[in-house]
C-alpha cells in the first residue's frame, strides 16, 4: 500500500472521477446485490466492535488515500454491514432489495437536487404530484395534497400538526396563545413519536390521554368514551359532535406520506421515495406491486400454517396483514405451561437464540415482548425475493438452534 499512487483530483478531472465510480459501482453489485442477497451467503459477517473498529480503521484523516484504499474501505463498509436485501433478513419493517427502486436512488442522489421549485426540480416536481394522485386514489380520495415524509415519526407529527391546524388554523399566525387545551386520545399500543409529537409541538405530553386495547392491539370504543368524559370533567375539552378538539389517531400503513383532505389526516407506512415508487410502479405496468402483495399473503399463510403444525413453535396470536408473531418454545419447555417461571424463562430464549444467529451469519430476526407476553419473534413478510424455502430455513434453524435451551 505504501508504493501505492495517490488519488487523482477529481475537480476537473472526469475521466478520474468516471473511474472512480465505475469501481466503487462494481463493489456495490458484487458484495451488495450479488453476494448481499444470496441465501448461500450470510446476512452478516459479525465482529464484536473492538474487533470491527481496528478491521476497519476509522480515524479520521489529515491527508487523502490513495484510490486502492478507498476501494478497500469501500468493500469493507459492505462486507461488515448487514445485508437487508438477504432473503433471510426479517429484522425490521423493510427488507429486499428492488432494483428499480436502486436505480431511482442512484439518479436521485446523482442529480442531488431539492423538490423547493419547479424551478430547481421541474421532473421530480412533476413526478412528485403524480405520485401522490396515486397514493390518494389508493385511499379512495379525488382531491388533497400530500408530503414526503423521513421516516414514521415524523410522519405521525405531521399528521397531528395538520389535525391541529384543521381545527384551529388561526394558530398558524398567532401561535399557541390561539389554542384552548388540547386533548389528544391514542391507543395504548401507539408509537412512541404521538408523545414525542405532543413535545415538539408545543401540545405537552400531559394533553395525550392514553386509550385502553384490546387483544388484538386496536382501541376499545367504551374506553375512548371513557377517557373523553373524564377530559370534559376536568375541563379540558367542550363535546363538539364527538371530539373536534382531539385528534383521534391511526398508525401502520403503508407509506410515510401525510394527506390532507381538508377535515381527515392519514398517515401511511414506510421507506417511500417518489421516483423509486414511479420507476417501480411504471417498470412492472403498475401490476408489480399487487403480485408482490398477493405473494406476502401467501408466503405468510404458509408461515401460520408451519407454525401451527410444527412442534415447538406457538403463535402470539392470529396474524394481522403480513405481520407474523410467535414463540419458539425449545424441548426443555414444551409441556410446562403452568410452572411459576415459565413465562420467565420463555422470554430468555428470543434473546438467546438472536444472538446466536447474527453470530453465525446465517439470519437475522427481530424479538419483543408485550405486555405479559414474554419475548416473542415478530416477523413482517415483505422481501421480494423471500421464498417458502427461506421461510423453512427459518422454523429450521430456530430448531437447531434452539435445542439446547
Amino acid at each position: 500500500m505504501a508504493d501505492s499512487k495517490p488519488l487523482p483530483t477529481l475537480d476537473g478531472d472526469p475521466m478520474a472521477a468516471e473511474v472512480l465510480l465505475r469501481d466503487v459501482f462494481g463493489i456495490v453489485i458484487d458484495e451488495a446485490i450479488r453476494k448481499g442477497t444470496s441465501a448461500s451467503e450470510k446476512v452478516c459477517e459479525w465482529k464484536e466492535p473492538e474487533e470491527l473498529r481496528q478491521l476497519l480503521d476509522l480515524e479520521l484523516q489529515s491527508q487523502g488515500e490513495p484510490q486502492e484504499r478507498i476501494l478497500e474501505r469501500c468493500r469493507d463498509v459492505i462486507r461488515y454491514s448487514v445485508k437487508t436485501g438477504h432473503p433471510r433478513f426479517f429484522n425490521q419493517l423493510f427488507s429486499g432489495l428492488d432494483p428499480h427502486a436502486l436505480a431511482g436512488r442512484i439518479i436521485t442522489e446523482s442529480l442531488n437536487t431539492s423538490q423547493y421549485t419547479y424551478e430547481i426540480a421541474p421532473v421530480f416536481v412533476l413526478m412528485e404530484e403524480e405520485v401522490l394522485k396515486k397514493l390518494r386514489a389508493l385511499v379512495g380520495w379525488t382531491s388533497g395534497d400530500g408530503v414526503f415524509c423521513p421516516g414514521g415519526s415524523f410522519s405521525n407529527i405531521y399528521a397531528m400538526n395538520l389535525a391541529r391546524f384543521q381545527r384551529y388554523p388561526d394558530c398558524k399566525q398567532r401561535g399557541l396563545r390561539a389554542l384552548p387545551p388540547l386533548v389528544l386520545f391514542t391507543s395504548k399500543e401507539c408509537h412512541y413519536s404521538v408523545s414525542k409529537g405532543a413535545a415538539f409541538l408545543g401540545l405537552g405530553t400531559d394533553s395525550v390521554r392514553v386509550v385502553k386495547a384490546d387483544e388484538r392491539g386496536k382501541m376499545i370504543p367504551e374506553e375512548l368514551e371513557r377517557q373523553i368524559s373524564v377530559a370534559e370533567a376536568e375541563n379540558l375539552l367542550k363535546r363538539c359532535h364527538g371530539s373536534q378538539a382531539s385528534y383521534l389517531f391511526q398508525q401502520d400503513k403503508f407509506y410515510d406520506v401525510a394527506l390532507d383532505t381538508g377535515d381527515k389526516v392519514v398517515q401511511c407506512g414506510r421507506r417511500v421515495d417518489c421516483l423509486k415508487l414511479w420507476l417501480m410502479w411504471k417498470a412492472q405496468g403498475g401490476q408489480g406491486l399487487e403480485r408482490r402483495i398477493d405473494q406476502a399473503f401467501a408466503l405468510t399463510r404458509y408461515l401460520v400454517e408451519e407454525i401451527k403444525k410444527r412442534e415447538g413453535f406457538e403463535l402470539v396470536m392470529e396474524p394481522e396483514f403480513v405481520n407474523v408473531c410467535f414463540w419458539f418454545v425449545p424441548p426443555s419447555l414444551r409441556g410446562k405451561k403452568g410452572s411459576p417461571d415459565y413465562s420467565q424463562r420463555l422470554s430468555q430464549v428470543a434473546p438467546v437464540l438472536k444472538e446466536r444467529m447474527v453470530k453465525k451469519g446465517s439470519m437475522m430476526i427481530g424479538y419483543q415482548p408485550h405486555g405479559a407476553r414474554a419475548n416473542f419473534f415478530r416477523m413482517v413478510v415483505a422481501n421480494p425475493s423471500l421464498s417458502q424455502a427461506d421461510i423453512d430455513f427459518l422454523l429450521g434453524e430456530l430448531e437447531r438452534l434452539g435445542q439446547d435451551l
